[in-house]
């Protein structure tokens, strides 16, 4: 449903949003989690829950909640214990990335290998290396880092997007839709933030407003069409004559 940085379970994606400037921190409505002190201290516990899909992964934004610029890290925590918690990927980017087993047990796949990393492991994967994990029991989170070596980090507002459809599953329709006008009059000239837009719009049913903002994103760039055509959120809407395909 979202795009480029489409609820991918990773530290730091690499999508066309990345901007090397400092977003505001803190929660969904905007109000900082960070003080005037040197320093943040937050336990696991209180970091946000944001439900990543309908199976029970959870998004813990560790980055967005102490305000941290330099590298992207994030916690990922699924519930039932058998969950992906490290999505299949290579960063070809160039980016490096260390995970951290804080709870339970996962399986990781690297490259032809299998590691069995129950909690307390570390597993350090280098660029362009095929990494990623499930859980293998209830309750496991993990713990992503990750940076470009030599290149400023650049915050991306994938983050936005997952507090969105975030609070949209947890049923804050109206907070979700006022993160979302944000993200919208922040990007006024993004085409993903009008595509997420549009998923947003069909998974709550306002059909018009969905092709609407599906259409101001292909009109953005024809990238958006392209993920259209495969995305289930808008299965229902296809048979609409303004449907665009």
């Amino acid at each position: 449903m979202a795009v480029d940085f489409r609820c991918v379970d990773r530290s730091v994606p690499t999508d066309a949003w990345a901007e090397p400037t400092r977003p505001e921190t803190g929660t969904a409505s905007g109000a900082s989690d960070v003080s005037e002190k040197a320093y943040e201290v937050a336990h696991l516990d209180e970091l946000d829950r944001y439900p990543v899909d309908d199976e029970g992964l959870l998004w813990r934004p560790v980055r967005r909640r102490l305000g941290i610029t330099a590298f992207g890290t994030n916690a990922y925590t699924a519930e039932n214990g058998t969950e992906r918690v490290v999505e299949e990927h290579s960063e070809e980017g160039g980016h490096e990335e260390l995970y951290y087993v804080v709870s339970g047990r996962a399986r990781f796949v690297l490259g032809d290998d299998e590691i069995d990393a129950p909690a307390g492991t570390f597993v350090h994967a280098e660029p362009g290396t095929k990494r990623g994990a499930v859980a293998t029991e209830p309750n496991t989170t993990v713990l992503a880092i990750g940076a470009k070596p030599g290149v400023p980090h650049e915050v991306s507002k994938w983050e936005d997007i997952f507090v969105v459809f975030g609070l949209y599953r947890t049923g804050k329709e109206a907070e979700a839709r006022r993160q979302l006008e944000k993200v919208l009059a922040e990007n006024p000239d993004s085409w993903q933030g009008y595509y997420n837009a549009a998923c947003f719009e069909a998974l709550t049913g306002n059909d018009d407003a969905a092709v609407a903002q599906l259409k101001r994103a292909i009109e953005l760039d024809l990238k958006a069409l392209e993920y259209a055509a495969d995305d289930s959120d808008f299965d229902r809407l296809r048979e609409r004559p303004d449907f665009p395909s």
